[in-house]
Order: C-alpha cells, then sequence, then structure tokens
C-alpha cells in the first residue's frame, strides 16, 4: 500500500457558522490523504493506476469554492466521499481542512476538521 497526498491546498471561500463569514469569506486549507496499492502503476509508470492529484485538486477547488456550508466538517466529509467515488481504487482517504484565525473570540491558530473514509 502507499499514499498519495495533496498538501495545504489553499482556497478563498465562503463557509461559517457566523453570517459574517458567509459575508466576507476567508481563507481554508485543505489536505488529502489517499491510501491505494499503486505498485502496479509505479512499475508501469502508469496514472491510470494512481490518484491523479491535478484531478484531486480540482475536485477538491469546486467543493470549496462553489458551495456555502455551516462547518467545515461538511466540506471534510464531502471531499473523501468524492475522491473515494472518483477513483475507485482507493482504499481509504484522509482530509483535513482548516480554517486559520477562526472566529472564537481569542487567539486561535487554526480550527481544523479530519475524516476518514475507508472502503468496506
Amino acid at each position: 500500500m502507499g499514499t498519495v497526498r495533496l498538501v495545504n491546498a489553499v482556497f478563498y471561500a465562503h463557509h461559517g457558522v457566523m453570517e459574517e463569514e458567509h459575508r466576507i469569506g476567508g481563507r481554508y486549507e485543505v489536505d488529502v490523504a489517499a491510501r491505494l496499492d499503486f505498485a502496479a502503476a509505479a512499475e508501469r509508470d502508469d496514472l491510470a493506476g494512481t490518484v491523479d492529484y491535478e484531478k484531486v485538486y480540482a475536485l477538491v477547488e469546486e467543493i470549496v469554492t462553489e458551495n456555502n456550508f455551516y462547518l467545515i466538517e461538511k466540506l471534510a466529509y464531502l471531499t473523501a466521499e468524492r475522491v473515494a467515488e472518483t477513483f475507485p481504487h482507493v482504499e481509504a482517504v484522509e482530509v483535513t481542512v482548516r480554517k486559520p484565525n477562526p472566529p472564537v473570540g481569542g487567539t486561535c491558530d487554526r480550527a481544523e476538521a479530519v475524516y476518514l473514509w475507508e472502503r468496506d
């Protein structure tokens, strides 16, 4: 087994519980880690047997920028589900969504939600 990762894809979007977050928007950071057996793809040097991270980036960009959710948990969940759906040879997908400087009433570097999807 191996892991293909997309680390710290950054987008400007409009998510959050507060009305101001939907109106003004903010920065969102996303990591996607897809676990799969890519040995055959590596031996043949063939993209078809692994995860095309350009497609993963486009999928994440669409989910993050074309929706308005209250929760970053929704972004993590939906992204994992869509990656698994798009790449049926993936055994597991872990998605982390970070919101830097969340509105928590004090100093906080980031809030993050991590969702792990595993194939049955």
